[in-house]
């Protein structure tokens, strides 16, 4: 494998990943803003129309045909968020042209259709297209829905709202059903060429061979955009609160639903994921084991870090009787790391299941992508391998210290209507 990132211009950053392995080219489109709820749902029905038609393409349908008759090519969008950034893209594939019959170009065609999607959108009147406006808003607002309807990642994102209130980090990245609803085709356009203009910009080109072209089209596209860019943070501690806050809702739902927020303001990110690995991300950490399994007290209790905004999120599937129990044996296992109660075998596991996490890399190049654009927002591009050395490297009184460092922000509870009754 081998990895190039070079400076197209000012915040606009392209990435090369050859590898020989795999059978088909990729390109990502990531365009980086800061997170905000009076733009959030507008951008993502920018960024979201281009994979709808283009100048060329002007309706779903055409799209569709053409990427069918190019063997089966796939174009997408997708928004998200991280920490108090929006991370909105284009992402497309496509078979190798060694693996098209008769010679096709097929990378070349598909490049031609990314470039028509991103910098000659179907607009009129300075608005997208309506039709494909109009599909685009409905997959954004079903989106929303469906994650209404997931309970445990909603009880993750009010966790969220309710940690970082007054943050970026409070808003969802795909905005409130309200402020989506509202956004018309015009506002979604203005938003669109905002980006393009001020957004930080990363583009990944993952193939098993070099393409020259690839760089040259996007070089000189964005060339033709009078630019203004914007520097985003990737990493804003988010403050504790002077005491711990708990908030609650009640739906018609038959578990309830509870998610503690530790915060830290430790820069030691390696000894946090150990910590936060050891504590509850596998079958055999603390939690699991202890308020899981031993005591029974939840139908789930995991944790996941949050290096973005130093925070440590445990969410657990709970009767609502067994609230107060669970929440005190969260704390105490945490307490059980904190006074360095770590076996040798919890460390090795630890270790070994985030070098199974990072074995992974590079089997797609979705992986190769996301990995790389990581490392690309913490500052610091290094391999998988490099990332395993650090988390063996990390000591048993570096991850007391870490865990030393986390103090209870908030809790969230989800409650079942009918318990009251």
């Amino acid at each position: 494998m081998k990895y190039n990132r070079t400076e197209l211009a000012e915040n606009i950053g392209f990435s090369s990943i050859i590898d020989e392995k795999f059978k088909t080219g990729s390109i990502t489109v990531r365009f980086v803003t800061e997170l905000s709820g009076d733009t959030s749902a507008a951008n993502a029905v920018g960024v979201g129309v281009l994979s709808a038609s283009n100048s060329t393409l002007k309706t779903l349908a055409e799209l569709n045909e053409k990427l069918s008759s190019l063997y089966g090519a796939a174009l997408s969008t997708f928004a998200r968020k991280r920490g108090d950034v929006q991370i909105l893209g284009l992402s497309s594939s496509w078979i190798n042209n060694r693996y098209a019959i008769d010679g096709e170009d097929v990378e070349g065609e598909m490049l031609g259709i990314i470039r028509d999607c991103i910098f000659s959108p179907n607009v009129q009147n300075d608005e997208f297209d309506e039709a494909s406006f109009r599909i685009t808003k409905k997959d954004l607002l079903d989106r929303i829905d469906a994650e209404l309807n997931n309970k445990r990642g909603y009880a993750l994102s009010r966790a969220a709202e309710i940690a970082f209130d007054g943050e970026p980090a409070e808003n969802s990245c795909y905005g409130t059903k309200d402020s989506a609803a509202s956004v018309t085709s015009a506002e979604a356009y203005a938003a669109y060429k905002k980006l393009l203009e001020t957004a930080q910009v990363e583009i990944y080109y993952i193939s098993p061979t070099e393409n020259p072209a690839v760089e040259a089209m996007f070089r000189e596209s964005f060339a033709k955009i009078e630019r203004s860019p914007k520097t985003c943070k990737f990493r804003n501690i988010s403050p504790v609160k002077s005491e711990p806050l708990t908030a609650s809702d009640e739906f018609d739902v038959r578990q309830c639903k509870m998610v503690l927020t530790f915060k830290s303001d430790s820069d030691d990110l390696f000894a946090l994921k150990m910590l936060s690995t050891i504590y509850g991300e596998t079958p055999v950490s603390k939690l699991f084991m202890n308020v899981r399994e031993k005591l029974s007290l939840c139908y789930y209790c995991a944790c996941r870090i949050n290096g973005a905004k130093g925070a440590l999120m445990v969410d657990s599937g709970v009767e609502r009787a067994n609230i107060e129990k669970a929440k005190d044996e969260i704390l105490r296992q945490l307490d059980e790391i904190r006074n360095g109660n770590i076996t040798d075998d919890e460390l090795e596991s630890a270790v070994l299941s985030l070098d199974n996490a990072l074995s992974q890399i590079g089997d797609t190049p979705s992986s190769y992508s996301g990995w790389y654009f990581e490392r690309f927002c913490d500052g610091r591009i290094r391999t998988p391998e490099e990332q395993y050395e650090d988390y063996k490297n990390v000591t048993k009184s570096r991850i007391i210290e870490a865990a030393k460092t986390l103090e209870l922000d908030s809790v969230y509870l989800m409650l079942n209507k009918e318990a009251e009754n």
